[in-house]
């Protein structure tokens, strides 16, 4: 499939519509995603990024029906990870003396993966490819979101080819931010950015602010994933200056995972009591070992406060909250409050060790947690609703 981009731009990509795990199996996609790759025919041809290696056999002869493979002048590899390289090896069967310029430690990356050493031509920051008419700018983006990856522009078209900023993993036929719907759009770019981008929010913050101070002009940004940002393309630049500065809604999410019920009931009593004292707070409730991971630590990163919850088991805590405590303290949101709460019958340690996972996590602990033997009782409930009205005033 060939979309038009912009005057000899075009998408030739492909759009996975089946896709629900990503990364392995660390990150959900509920609508798909697609691999971005980009052709632009100036006087000389370079072709940008690939698509992942499952459908490497498919892109080639997608890409034969579009141009003479002979006549790719250059190959620009924004980023070394398997979703965007994985047609190189299929592709460079067809023209193995053509140039790939990407980063010295792309270099490294594509050499450890693809174990073939083509001719690889490093660029840096400021350096530009003439195509003609037109030039390709280099941007180094170290650890947005690996140490490989950088952005490139195209002058005179004035498009930013952004790799993994400013995506989604959204699969659409329409593939243009002004085409798709809204929510859903913004949805899947909260969730991309939560649940990828999070724990380089400084990096995300400080090489904007970069690619800001070079004016250059940016009509298109051409992702890695997802939509190509055509309609306001700034928009999408705000909206991740905001997400990078510690974001928060006026919001608390309740996580916790139960046995017989007793954290559940716990949790509803707790989440009456904080609408009780302020009604103008939103209070999400998620059964972590019912609802997908990836869902919930978009709430969290909405979120201004959380309370996390589990009974004990084994004088320890249910696997579910213990692989997202686990996960939180990769991310390291910022600014966030939290506190814990758990039933139990015997020992009752877990509070104890959500406490230490949620500071480890750079969580900024408000109390030392509630416990409630067995499930709760009348005067259990109650202590319950009232942990929920006690916390609002340090939320």
């Amino acid at each position: 499939m060939n979309i038009p981009v912009k005057d000899n731009v075009s998408w030739v990509g492909k759009i996975d519509w089946e896709l629900r795990k990503f990364h392995g199996n660390e990150l959900s996609t509920h609508r798909g995603s697609t691999y971005n790759s980009y052709l632009i025919k100036e006087e000389k041809i370079a072709l940008i990024d690939t698509v992942w290696g499952p459908f490497a056999k498919e892109f080639v002869r997608n890409l034969t029906r579009e141009i003479d493979l002979e006549k790719i002048d250059y190959v620009i590899a924004n980023h070394g990870e398997t979703d965007h390289s994985g047609a190189l090896p299929e592709l460079m069967k067809q023209i193995p003396n053509t140039p790939i310029y990407c980063t010295s430690n792309a270099v490294k990356s594509l050499k450890g993966q693809y174990h073939e050493d083509w001719d690889f031509q490093v660029v840096k920051t400021g350096d530009r490819l003439n195509l003609g008419k037109k030039d390709l700018v280099f941007i180094e983006a170290p650890m947005l979101h690996w140490p490989d990856s950088m952005f490139c522009y195209l002058t005179g078209d004035n498009i930013l080819f952004s790799n993994d900023a400013f995506g989604e993993h959204y699969a659409s036929e329409f593939m243009f931010n002004d085409l798709v719907d809204q929510s859903e759009l913004i949805s899947e770019a909260m969730k991309y950015y939560a649940n990828i981008l999070t724990p380089f929010s400084a990096l995300v913050e400080k090489k904007i602010k970069e690619v800001l101070t070079l004016n250059l002009p940016v009509d298109v940004i051409c992702t890695s994933h997802g939509v190509i940002w055509r309609d306001n393309p700034k928009q999408i630049i705000e909206t991740y200056l905001k997400w990078a500065k510690s974001y928060k809604e006026n919001q608390i999410t309740i996580l916790y995972d139960t046995m017989w019920n007793g954290t559940r009931v716990m949790a509803e009593q707790i989440a009456e009591g904080i609408v009780h004292a302020d009604k103008t707070v939103t209070v999400k409730l998620i059964n972590v070992g019912q609802r997908d991971k990836n869902d919930a630590i978009t709430e969290i990163f909405k979120s201004k406060a959380i309370l996390v919850g589990s009974p004990t088991i084994n004088k320890g805590i249910l696997t579910a909250i213990a692989a997202l405590l686990e996960e939180l303290r990769g991310l390291g949101f910022k600014e966030k409050k939290a506190a814990a709460f758990g039933c139990y019958g015997w020992s009752g340690e877990s509070v104890h060790l959500i406490n230490d996972h949620l500071k480890a996590a750079g969580f900024s602990m408000v109390h030392d947690g509630l416990k409630v033997l067995w499930n709760p009782d009348d005067a259990g409930r109650k202590a319950c609703f009232e942990y929920g009205e006690m916390l609002t005033k340090k939320f």
